[in-house]
């Protein structure tokens, strides 16, 4: 139950009219008298994300309006209602006019998903907290609430919530408190939860079971590392495999980050923190797949026995990898996550991970780079983000740059040898361990907000995850 949303309509509940600029004095024209003179006298011209509350006859209030200013036709015109939520009086409200009506409930739907994101708080730390929590309903007396429109599909808006509620929360929470152990037992606590079946392989049962390179990122941390398996849907369905990077907290390992480098590297399991998310969407909205999630989680630290640059380590595959750079361990782990999921034959794999600053060079905090053999799923994927202002963009797999992986001593190298086109190599050494890269997609995604917008908090943020659940829900139901 989120706190702020309720999920039976009332129309009894105070309205909410969203508002065109265009059609300000139409919506005056058919609401003569207090309302339209009120407008007038406050000057309201319905201007995007301003809004005005307007009063009944007996001085309480009767609706807001909520400009939308010359849009109101795309999904990012409604994340204003992500503001207004925290702007509004306690009490229940509806939205009224266009927007609940049956063709407009993709826009009601990202309206309200605004809506439940404004109740978002990491309180964990916090002493002496009266803000809502978010994720109960015990508060629900002190928020402005809002009921959905008869026509929401509102188990897909709950599990949007709770995946997105999810991998925020799992970012957010500092690496003291999400280790290799507690990124597992988070796993395993969502798999409960959807009748899924987990297993973690654990610290050198990795060795035995042939995925040495995943420990060997992992080995030198006091928090041993492992594997997270987490199987959900029948077995005669098509297969979905997630993979996600677990990096609890990244060092750098010997090639030392600097201070400023690891202040957010609690971060750098943002994309098992997005799988794990989507995962919980795909479960709750019962996706016809068999699902399987696969997530390399460790901590890469400095001690004696950590790796070293110049080591050569074995690989799942069979690959063998020269360390160019101890600070280039996400995609050594995701190396052996990949060839075991790879070796299921599903008809998609998709990875996430937080794996390089190039990418945020070229594409900047909100836009993840995605990769892939695929033209349709590229496509698809882009396509699906513009209409739900969950954007990706693609870069290419250009393979002369593979020759940049080379290796003298091993099969290939984990880092380019210059500092050019580093997300695309980083994604061309990633495409090293499918054998069918058209069935693959590779997210390199940032995992976070670094400022507050209307419905998107501040902090740990699955990018991309809605538009990704948007794909595979096409691609499968």
């Amino acid at each position: 139950m989120i706190s702020n949303i309720e999920f039976n309509f009332d129309p009894a509940a105070t309205p909410i009219w969203p508002v065109r600029s265009a059609d300000l004095a139409a919506w005056q024209a058919a609401h003569p008298g207090p309302m339209s003179a009120w407008c007038d006298s406050n000057d309201f011209t319905a201007v995007a994300g301003k809004f005005i509350r307007l009063p009944g006859d007996d001085g309480t209030l009767a609706g807001v309006l909520l400009g939308m200013g010359e849009g109101g036709d795309k999904a990012a015109d409604y994340w204003a209602f992500g503001s207004l939520a925290n702007a509004l009086p306690p009490g229940l409200y509806r939205i009224e006019g266009d927007l609940s009506s049956a063709a407009q409930s993709d826009l009601a739907d990202h309206a309200a998903l605004a809506w439940a994101q404004a109740a978002y708080r990491f309180t964990r730390y916090h002493s002496n907290d009266d803000a809502p929590s978010g994720d109960g309903s015990d508060d629900s007396d002190k928020v402005a609430r809002l009921c959905l429109p008869e026509n929401t599909a509102a188990a897909a808006l709950q599990g949007a919530i709770k995946g997105s509620f999810l991998a925020r929360d799992l970012i957010n929470t500092p690496a003291s408190d999400m280790g290799p152990e507690e990124l597992a037992d988070a796993a395993v606590a969502l798999a409960d939860e959807f009748g899924a079946k987990a297993n973690v392989i654990v610290g050198d049962d990795l060795l035995a079971e042939n995925y040495p390179a995943i420990h060997a990122v992992g080995r030198a941390s006091t928090r041993a590392p492992r594997l997270i398996d987490l199987r959900w849907g029948e077995g005669d369905a098509p297969r979905l495999t997630l993979v996600g990077k677990g990096v609890c907290f990244d060092t750098g390992g010997l090639d030392l980050k600097s201070a400023a480098g690891m202040l957010k590297m609690k971060k750098d399991m943002g994309g098992a923190a997005t799988v794990l998310g989507l995962a919980a969407m795909i479960m709750a909205a019962k996706l016809p797949v068999a699902l399987r999630v696969l997530i390399p989680a460790v901590e890469n630290s400095v001690a004696g026995n950590a790796f070293r640059p110049g080591d050569v380590l074995a690989t799942r595959k069979g690959l063998t990898v020269e360390v160019g750079n101890t600070d280039a361990e996400g995609r050594i782990v995701l190396c052996d996550a990949l060839a075991e999921a790879d070796s299921d034959d599903p008809a998609l794999i998709i990875d996430v991970a937080t794996l390089t600053g190039a990418a945020r060079v070229a594409l900047g905090q909100d836009v993840p780079a995605i990769f892939t053999g695929s033209d349709d799923l590229a496509a698809d994927l882009m396509r699906l983000g513009e209409t739900l202002d969950d954007p990706s963009w693609r870069l290419p797999l250009y393979a002369p740059y593979k020759e940049r992986l080379n290796s003298k001593v091993a099969d290939l190298n984990n880092v380019s040898d210059g500092p050019m086109a580093g997300a695309i190599t980083a994604a061309l050494f990633m495409q090293a361990f499918v054998s069918q890269p058209d069935r693959w997609l590779h997210m390199d995604s940032y995992g976070w907000n670094d400022r507050d917008r209307p419905g998107r908090p501040a902090g740990g943020d699955g990018l991309a995850m809605r538009a990704l659940f948007a794909l595979v829900k096409e691609r499968f139901a």
